[in-house]
């Protein structure tokens, strides 16, 4: 299967299922030598028939959750198309943005295989590769801020051009993401850059997490310095990628002990995340939106119910969160100048562990997308809320609705080596595969028409939210406890403590 892109032609497959896949499509010149730290710069055309065959290699990645790639590979700004109907029109089109805490993540990770999604739902399924961590997201001196918002942009730019060759329409576009991909995804809501490239948006978990250029610049320069560097684009040009990326591991593990400096941000355990620059992020989505600039793009968002359950549980912190802990969590999170208070009225009978929990997920997940909602609604536009209760089936629920479980029930890929954490070695049981096919057919239909399938999200008619489970239906926001501890209380960038 062979279509001629703007830059040249390229050679997909057919699979037995009837999809074309066309993979490692470059959407940006690789960002390396003189381009490194560069804003993304269009790709050459080439002559004959290219192959895009293969995934593209992803960006230097760092974290736990880091996808394993070939550290030779420089071609990391590729994106993958498949396409239900090569020689059609007018599909609507889902372009998938993965997370990762901005340090990780890459379109190869078989979670993402979006063959049953596309297939399923008749939906071209794009996915990206963008810089991620440092390459991405660093505040250099001499470099742009938000590389990594760029390289989406880019991509962005490429589907507009493109999408019809390949049967999609570029006027029906959706952004989907999860985690950090969903944070990129409410960025460009705001971004002035971002418009006209896309109608709808879906936000699974959006996290509140954002730096000022102060806050930013002496996370570099804290890089920097133990790579024996200057924070500038020139300086940390002369460190190999990977090693740059490496060099992160390190600086996430010391956070909790640059709490006293950088404040919030050390309690995030992420250190590299969208800056407010004045340009591409003129400000926080939550305020951005209020103004009515994205009143014409329909919203889909939401969280799991159980955000930060996996952390603690990985991380084998849940016996071991003491009240000291959960004190100085909630005095130095939660809402001033009574959010501990209000906390523990509201659970009066909570552990420690649990208001630990609680709180983060709140903090991180959970209040971002409910206030996102709020603000696009009203700002003018039309936001529609779920919540994710299926609890995982791994571990005999103990992992709850936890953040990340709903992506492979989005994609149908439970046996990804991402998805075992949540399903084991055992096949899903029945309720989990219906709650899947139900979120792809949501998905689809709001992708298509703006519709999911339940009442929009409105203040003064309850704030109804879809609840997805075994039983799935449709009632008022059900953290009702946490919305009226955060009422009033808005989503601001991380600073210097």
């Amino acid at each position: 299967m062979e279509i001629r892109t703007a830059q040249g032609i390229v050679r997909g497959e057919l699979t037995a299922g009837g999809l074309a896949v066309f993979r490692g499509v470059p959407y940006a010149r690789p960002p390396v030598g003189n381009l490194r730290f560069a804003a993304p710069q269009p790709p050459l055309p080439w002559d004959g028939v290219r192959d895009a065959l293969v995934f593209g290699p992803p960006p230097p990645q760092s974290g736990p959750a880091r996808v394993p790639g070939d550290p030779a590979g420089t071609d990391w700004l590729t994106l993958n198309v498949w396409t239900p109907d090569p020689g059609g029109s007018g599909l609507p089109v889902l372009v998938w943005i993965p997370g990762g805490a901005y340090v990780s993540g890459a379109a190869d990770d078989p979670l993402y295989d979006a063959a049953l999604l596309a297939g399923q739902s008749g939906l071209i399924v794009v996915t990206l590769n963008y810089r991620v961590g440092a390459e991405g997201f660093a505040h250099l001196s001499g470099a742009p801020d938000n590389r990594g918002l760029l390289d989406q942009l880019a991509a962005l730019d490429w589907v507009r051009q493109n999408i019809a060759r390949f049967g999609g329409n570029p006027d029906r576009v959706t952004l989907c993401g999860q985690s950090a991909g969903a944070g990129s995804i409410a960025t460009l809501l705001a971004a002035p850059r971002a418009a006209g490239l896309f109608r709808r948006a879906i936000t699974q978990s959006v996290p509140g997490l954002y730096a000022t250029p102060a806050l930013a610049a002496d996370v570099t320069a804290d890089l920097a310095a133990r790579l024996g560097a200057t924070p500038t684009a020139a300086g940390l040009a002369a460190v190999s990628p990977q090693r740059l990326a490496d060099a992160v591991d390190p600086l996430m593990e010391e956070l909790p002990a640059r709490i006293d400096r950088w404040g919030r941000l050390a309690r995030s355990g992420v250190p590299f995340l969208p800056v407010v620059d004045g340009d591409v992020v003129p400000d926080v989505p939550w305020r951005s939106l209020r103004d009515g600039r994205a009143s014409e793009t329909d919203l889909l968002t939401g969280h799991t119910r159980d955000e930060f359950r996996p952390f603690l549980m990985l991380a084998g912190h849940p016996e071991k969160i003491t009240d000291e802990d959960a004190t100085a969590a909630l005095r130095a999170l939660a809402p001033a100048p009574d959010g501990e208070r209000a906390y523990r009225a509201a659970h009066p009978d909570a552990s420690p562990a649990a208001l630990f929990e609680l709180l983060y997920s709140d903090v991180l997940f959970r209040m971002p997308s409910l206030h996102l909602a709020d603000a696009h609604s009203a700002g003018g536009g039309t936001a529609h809320l779920y919540e994710l209760c299926l609890p995982a089936p791994a571990l005999g629920g103990a992992l709850g609705a936890a953040h990340g479980l709903d992506v492979s029930l989005l994609f149908g890929t439970y046996s990804a080596p991402a998805a075992r954490l949540f399903y084991g070695d055992e096949p899903p049981p029945e309720d989990v595969l219906a709650l899947g096919d139900d979120m792809r057919r949501s998905w689809a239909s709001f992708a298509a028409h703006g519709d999911p399938g339940w009442p929009a999200y409105r203040v003064t008619d309850g704030r109804l939210t879809r609840l997805l489970d075994t039983g799935t239906g449709t009632g008022p926001y059900p953290e009702d406890a946490s919305r009226r501890i955060w009422e009033g209380h808005g989503v601001e960038p991380f600073d210097l403590a």
